[in-house]
């Protein structure tokens, strides 16, 4: 595995190596020592698979509130995302700044995303599997998230948006006080 740093601290991006031969491949998604060596200390205790069928579909910005937010090792099983990580921690000198990448099975590539950090994606295809591994377990007390269109954090997403739910639409707009994170990170 190739671990690369991003413009946000903490938000990696793996790329897997690819062993193949005539029956097709295998890849690695995660071993204990190759993350260690990485400088990456987790343990994970929740995975999550979700389904998404239509291209342009929006899913985000999600994170959950302390004392449960999480770490979260995502990959792309079938199809291709533009999977985002907006840093929402206030001491952080990337405060509500956000990056992005392109996961695809094809590319054979991860993002892992600490807390602290929002996460969404938009599909690039129709019938795409995301797999989500997380270091907390879900507590739908703790669930949170940010607009998808907040002009503060001012995301380029690829695509119109064709799908959205109406939780992921109807997070409040931050102000220029961050009013809406003071319970957050």
């Amino acid at each position: 595995m190739i671990f690369t740093k991003t413009t946000i601290e903490g938000v990696l991006i793996i790329d897997r190596n690819k062993f193949e031969d005539d029956r097709g491949w295998f890849t690695r998604v995660y071993c204990k020592n190759e993350f260690l060596n990485a400088g990456v200390e987790l343990e994970f205790v929740q995975l999550n698979h979700s389904f998404t069928k239509y291209k342009g579909t929006l899913r985000g910005m999600h994170f959950q509130r302390p004392p449960f937010g999480e770490d979260k090792l995502i990959k792309c099983a079938s199809g291709a995302v533009y999977d985002v990580a907006v840093d929402l921690r206030k001491n952080s000198p990337t405060f509500l700044e956000w990056t992005a990448i392109e996961l695809s099975q094809e590319q054979n590539n991860m993002i892992l995303i600490p807390k602290g950090c929002a996460h969404g994606f938009q599909t690039l295809t129709d019938n795409t599997l995301l797999t989500y591994h997380h270091t907390q377990y879900y507590n739908p007390n703790y669930d949170s998230g940010v607009r998808y269109d907040d002009p503060l954090l001012d995301i380029n997403w690829p695509l119109k948006i064709t799908e959205i739910s109406n939780k992921d639409q109807s997070y409040p707009l931050l102000d220029r006080n961050f009013k809406g994170l003071e319970n957050n990170i």
